[in-house]
């Protein structure tokens, strides 16, 4: 209440004096009694700062209920609808309190009038009001598609750089190679999952979110080709089964691609990734035993493109926590109907 007071004075000040300048065009007895005057223009002040502070808060609350920009109409039935009923009812008790304190009589035959003309400017305000908060939304709206148009070009950039990279080819048929020699069958399997994961990529080039069985789908795929490359040094845990939620396509592997870049993988130390759900959120942690040496630059562009992407897909932030562990928490976002 006080913040929107500092906030509205300026507009509170007009209605203030708009209140005391209306008896003068409505209120003939008013001309002629100050005492009157200043107790109707008292009225209107208070009558038309409880309409206009009522309904911004009313209109507040079903804002953060009902989308503009995902039901429109039942936004504005809802809207239409709730302003009538507060502008009733305040007008009523503002009228009561007014006649037992100064004996106006304002709950009379001119009840009716009262409530009609209030009503009229109320509507005339609350459609404006109503306009232009959704015109603001559907702005808003507009950027934000904007936005996360250009970081997801951004993340599938970055994934197709990452595995397209020599390094990523290089090691990829390193590993073929040696199959090919040693396990035909599973080199086959190899090619395969190698395929799958860069249909995967330009399957979802498009796609601001794809469901949790695709992206663990992938995820597979990815997997049984690192653990090929590093065997009993690379320890794996992706316990997801039954979990429903929407991601951000490529994130699962990203973030696993990320310890696997920047972590120790070896005899002595083998990495443990481990893939779950705690809560309302999509875990991905693993051990904390970064190389000494990096041979390519890490400025952190897809854990930051993940933050930023779902700034605009979750109400929730994505997590990340570092002591002995490495963990990134991506909130579960919930399939819309």
């Amino acid at each position: 209440m006080k913040k929107f007071f500092q906030e509205n004075w300026k507009g509170i000040a007009m209605l203030i004096v708009a209140g005391f300048i209306m008896p003068t065009f409505v209120c003939n007895n008013c001309l002629h009694s100050l005492g009157l005057y200043l107790k109707v223009g008292l009225l209107n002040a208070v009558m038309w700062i409880a309409l206009w502070m009522g309904n911004d808060r009313l209109g507040c609350l079903i804002d953060t209920k009902i989308s503009w920009i995902e039901r429109p109409v039942t936004r504005f039935l809802i809207g239409i609808v709730s302003t009538t009923l507060y502008t009733i009812g305040i007008i009523y008790i503002i009228l009561y309190i007014f006649d037992w304190v100064f004996q106006l009589h304002l709950l009379g035959n001119n009840l009716g009038d009262t409530f009609q003309i209030a009503i009229v400017i109320t509507f005339i305000i609350s459609f404006f009001m109503h306009s232009r908060t959704f015109l603001l939304n559907w702005k808003q709206a507009i950027i934000n598609s904007e936005i996360l148009k250009k970081e997801n070009i951004a993340a599938k950039y970055e994934s197709l750089k990452n595995q397209v990279n020599p390094h990523f080819l290089f090691n990829s048929f390193n590993a073929l190679s040696n199959l090919v020699y040693e396990d035909q069958d599973k080199a086959v399997s190899f090619i395969k999952q190698l395929s799958e994961v860069y249909r995967y990529v330009l399957d979802t080039r498009d796609k601001e979110v794809v469901t949790l069985e695709e992206e663990k789908k992938f995820l597979d795929s990815y997997l049984y080709l690192q653990q090929i490359r590093f065997g009993d040094k690379l320890k794996l845990e992706v316990k997801l089964d039954g979990v429903k939620s929407m991601v951000a396509p490529l994130v699962l592997q990203m973030l696993v691609e990320n310890a696997i870049k920047h972590n120790i993988i070896s005899e002595e130390n083998p990495l443990t990734i481990r893939v779950y759900c705690q809560e309302d959120f999509l875990v991905i942690q693993n051990t904390l035993q970064k190389k000494t040496i990096m041979l390519e630059d890490s400025p952190g562009i897809g854990l930051d493109n993940i933050q930023k992407r779902y700034e605009f897909l979750s109400d929730k932030k994505v997590e990340v926590i570092q002591n002995d562990m490495f963990t990134v928490k991506l909130p579960i976002i919930l399939e819309s109907k």
